[in-house]
């Protein structure tokens, strides 16, 4: 990593694809909406199917490049839910102790989630600042290590490997439409797509731009809390390790309203995608943009929804207590050896068989498996990063009918 200090680049994307590799998935690319007037196999719109990601986000990447380069034994974090799942369902297994601080109005079932794991939760009252603020005070008290659910520079070249995934499998894609909360995973795809020609758009909740708000500004702004339906995209201001990274390669900000989101969430469930709605914001981006009609990719960043959270923690508990019926305990050593195997063992996602392959596509069944992920033509070159003025709209927020 870049000193840890002077901001991340594209061959921190490479180092954390390696460093993962074992831990994460290689996430497949579904089909999403056809390209008008093509024939069957156009597809125009393709799908990054992070919601099939282990622990249910693309969180895993960053938090997992972050645990094991850290090398930390108490983690402390502010999260919405999905960067605190992430985090337990990595470090607890290692025996590494995970404090998450949640805002208020966080969901139940992901807090009940990250518990289930094996992590501790603190609630606090207020917003996402607040939080923050807590967990920044909670590590300073206890000494643990920071971990930040996006400002951190190791988090971000994680989040960078979704992107790196997407331009080694569609090396022609025209357009990636990426969800931006805290501005992690849009950082990270920036880095990963610093000398590559695609064009990058942020789609922000209506009712919280706050990129459009700062990089109009030139600096982090930050907003009043918001309530809005993609629960995991309330951050208040941008941090300010992603902020530097968008600023200077983003091409274009994108809001959507809560009608817009609801809208693109029933359109993702219809096509056999559960996701959450802040994992259809992307889509509900190029929906209002309209330009899937070129080859474009929206990220469907997390399917942590209140069903699937409720089956996993009873699945959960239900092991728990048959692990503790036949053992004293598990060591952190096999919990951890599990985990890395499971993943050599998973070279896509369970069940991908099951999901149809877009027509004309090539077979993706046989896509290289986790450690296969390095890429050499990938990194970055070291030329300057395009600072570029981005088209922020921002429409009225739609009330839900």
């Amino acid at each position: 990593m870049s000193g840890y200090g002077g901001g991340p680049v594209p061959a921190d994307v490479e180092r954390a694809a390696e460093r993962i590799a074992a831990y994460a998935r290689r996430t497949p690319l579904l089909p999403g909406l056809p390209a008008p007037g093509r024939r069957r196999g156009g597809w125009g719109l393709l799908l990054k199917a992070e919601h099939l990601q282990r622990s249910g986000s693309f969180k895993l990447r960053g938090a997992a490049n972050a645990v094991l380069a850290l090398g930390a034994r108490d983690i402390v974090t502010g999260s919405s839910g999905n960067h605190g799942i992430a985090l337990a369902r990595l470090a607890a297994p290692m025996g590494v102790r995970v404090t998450v601080v949640l805002a208020a109005g966080t969901s139940p079932a992901k807090a009940a989630r990250i518990r289930a794991l094996g992590g501790r939760t603190v609630s606090v009252a207020g917003g996402v600042a607040e939080r923050e603020e807590r967990a920044r005070a909670l590590a300073e008290e206890t000494g643990a290590v920071l971990v930040p659910s996006s400002d951190h520079e190791l988090v971000v070249a994680g989040q960078g490997t979704v992107g790196r995934e997407v331009l080694a499998d569609v090396p022609d894609v025209r357009t990636l439409y990426v969800p931006v909360g805290g501005g992690g995973l849009l950082a990270g795809v920036c880095l990963a797509a610093r000398d590559h020609p695609v064009r990058i758009v942020g789609v922000e909740p209506a009712g919280t731009p706050r990129y459009a708000r700062s990089l109009a500004a030139g600096r982090p702004v930050r907003l009043p809390p918001c309530d809005t339906v993609a629960d995991g995209l309330r951050a208040q201001a941008p941090g300010e390790v992603p902020f530097a990274v968008v600023r200077d390669r983003v091409d274009d900000l994108v809001a959507v309203s809560d009608a817009e989101i609801l809208t693109a969430t029933d359109r993702l469930r219809r096509l056999g995608v559960e996701a959450e709605p802040s994992g259809a914001v992307a889509l509900a981006g190029a929906l209002r943009a309209g330009r899937h009609r070129e080859r474009a990719v929206a990220v469907v960043s997390g399917g942590n929804t209140l069903a699937a959270l409720t089956s996993r923690t009873s699945r959960t508990s239900e092991a728990s207590l048959t692990s503790r019926t036949s053992e004293a305990s598990l060591t952190s050593r096999s919990s951890d050896t599990s985990l890395a195997s499971d993943a050599s063992r998973d070279r896509g996602v369970p069940g991908a068989s099951g999901i149809s392959r877009m027509p004309g596509a090539p077979d993706r069944s046989g896509l290289p498996g986790p450690t296969h992920l390095s890429d050499p033509s990938a990194a970055g070159t070291g030329h300057p990063a395009r600072r570029l003025a981005p088209t922020c709209t921002h429409p009225e927020l739609e009330e839900t009918r």
